[in-house]
């Protein structure tokens, strides 16, 4: 006769011999489940977002246990394909134990039969990890700073999120039901509920790109023709600004405030009668780059070389691109010159006192400047070139597409990172001709603290209207109360005041008072020549000089 295998999984196999190959099940099934108050598929949690919620148990059969763990989990996967099987490298970097009182556990500890055992949890959603989190070595305290951070979830959103199967980031409540088996633990039950996760993340500042940083592309120089036969028209150059950063809310489905990119052109024409060329369009996309790796990343992936040759840990990266929607330019942008008359740079401040009389030098001056420009040892050596320089400024409002496509925050951690890049092409046309010139920034996707439901502060993004799109600023609101002390200070201190003459009757009047009026004036014209200038001396004026009686 055949024997019966009982397995952990709560299931017994009938042997070959007999007369049924059917399954049964040795012991009734237990039930785990985790359970979270006020949860749906599609929540978002954020920094500081409260996760509450009770453990249920049932079990149909006595079950001895020694201890129940629950947990609030991070990792970061990734998965790299290997000779035989694939290799998954797994780092928690978050570890929450909710503490369970002795009270709660049954006497013995042991599940009866039939009995619902509840056991109620609270965690919160942490601002930041542990300096432990991240212990190998960097490059930079700054990669620290950044490794210490809470990565968002990666993979298994609604919409895409760009992100590969080989770098996945999860948050999930998991429930474990353990014995003590000797030396080790064994689990008998485990449940867990898997959380989406946005961290709150501030605005960094702008990068320190450098020539070896080939992801970016600031600026470009280009000599344009009417074809390749033909002498050239003359020299552009595109010069890109980094964009403030794209603030999402606390769920990832609105822009709260939208970046605007600048491109400053620069065209120095071959003839003086060459006219700067025409833009015809402006088109923008953004790049998700997803980097992962099977050991720990020292520095910034997005700046230097990623893969060089001489690593020996298993690296990867993954991008893809999405449009943005198409910039459309009102009226054409107007080319203007630099101004002809160059600035010294030992040249100061007009202070404001006696400019009636500053103004009639200045404009002599002038005069003799621009008459005798060409010997002026200020000049530079390419002045005359930079005379017919014609530039213009673009303005590129970034609208991300958030219905279609999730933009999970910026993130560097231990194993895995995300950045974006926005690709501008710039469509020229000149003398007939069509040029493009194309520049890739960075970009920063951040998330919006404020608009979770556990911060108390009231940050809201204000929309500051310039060629009628919105730029990237942040003011304080609901801050109207009574200004402090300092403040009402620094109005008393910076408050306009006016400057005048003491009178006679001030100075103690009657003969004497002539005598120290006097005191008041300036000699190299007497009293009368300094009332008709206002009552007060120029500074620097040849000639002035105070009064010694």
């Amino acid at each position: 006769m055949g024997t019966w295998l009982a397995s952990s999984a709560a299931s017994i196999v009938s042997p070959s011999n007999g007369p049924s190959h059917a399954k049964r099940m040795a012991y009734p099934k237990s039930d785990i489940s985790v359970n979270l108050k006020d949860h749906y598929s599609s929540k978002v949690y954020t920094s500081l977002s409260p996760v509450a919620g009770d453990l249920t148990i049932t079990t149909k059969r006595d079950v001895r246990f020694d201890s129940i763990q629950i947990l609030l989990l991070g990792h970061t996967k990734t998965l790299f394909e290997g000779m035989s099987a694939p290799q998954e490298v797994t780092h928690t970097f978050l570890k929450m134990v909710m503490p369970i009182p002795e009270s709660t556990y049954p006497v013995p500890r042991v599940l009866q039969t039939g009995e619902t055992y509840t056991i109620p949890f609270n965690f919160v959603i942490p601002n930041q990890l542990t300096i432990n989190a991240c212990n190998h070595a960097r490059l930079s305290d700054a990669m620290q700073d950044h490794h210490v951070r809470l990565p968002p979830s990666l993979g298994g959103w609604e919409r895409d999120d760009m992100a590969p199967l080989m770098a996945q980031v999860e948050y999930k409540i998991t429930a474990r039901v353990l014995r003590d088996d000797g030396d080790h633990r064994t689990r008998i039950m485990e449940a867990s509920q898997p959380l989406r996760v946005l961290p709150a993340s501030p605005e960094d500042p702008p990068l320190n790109i450098t020539d070896k940083d080939r992801l970016y592309r600031m600026s470009k120089t280009k000599t344009l023709r009417k074809n390749i036969l033909t002498t050239k028209l003359g020299r552009l150059t595109a010069e890109a600004l980094q964009p403030g950063a794209a603030v999402l809310s606390s769920d990832g489905r609105r822009v709260m405030s939208h970046p605007m990119a600048r491109i400053r052109l620069s065209f120095d024409p071959a003839s003086p009668r060459t006219l700067p060329p025409t833009i015809t369009g402006v088109t923008a996309k953004v790049t998700a780059h997803t980097y992962y790796s099977s050991g720990t990343i020292s520095s910034f992936p997005n700046l230097g070389e990623w893969n060089a040759p001489y690593l020996t840990d298993r690296r990867g990266q993954f991008f893809t691109s999405t449009s943005l929607p198409p910039v459309t330019l009102a009226e054409q942008p107007a080319w203007t010159s630099p101004s002809s008359k160059p600035s010294s740079p030992l040249a100061r401040r007009d202070s404001g006192y006696g400019s009636s009389m500053h103004s009639a030098r200045s404009s002599s001056s002038d005069l003799d400047t621009n008459t005798n420009n060409t010997h002026n040892p200020l000049l530079p050596p390419n002045h005359k070139q930079q005379q017919q320089q014609q530039t213009t400024t673009i303005r590129v409002p970034l609208s991300l597409p958030t219905d279609k496509r999730t933009f999970v925050p910026t993130f560097h951690s231990c194993i895995a990172s995300r950045v974006y890049t926005v690709q501008l092409t710039v469509a020229l046309a000149s003398k007939g001709a069509s040029n493009t010139v194309t520049l890739t920034v960075p970009l920063q996707v951040a998330v919006d603290a404020s608009t979770s439901g556990s911060a108390s502060g009231s940050v809201s993004s204000r929309a500051s209207s310039e060629s009628g799109e919105n730029e990237t600023e942040e003011v304080v609101v609901g801050s109207g109360g009574p200004p402090s002390f300092e403040e009402a200070e620094a109005d008393e201190h910076l408050r306009p005041r006016v400057l005048l003459v003491p009178s006679e009757e001030e100075l103690g009047g009657g003969g004497g008072g002539g005598r120290e009026r006097g005191s008041w004036m300036l000699a190299a014209g007497g009293e009368g020549q300094a009332a008709d200038r206002g009552g007060l001396p120029e500074y620097g004026e040849a000639g002035w000089r105070r009064r010694v009686d």
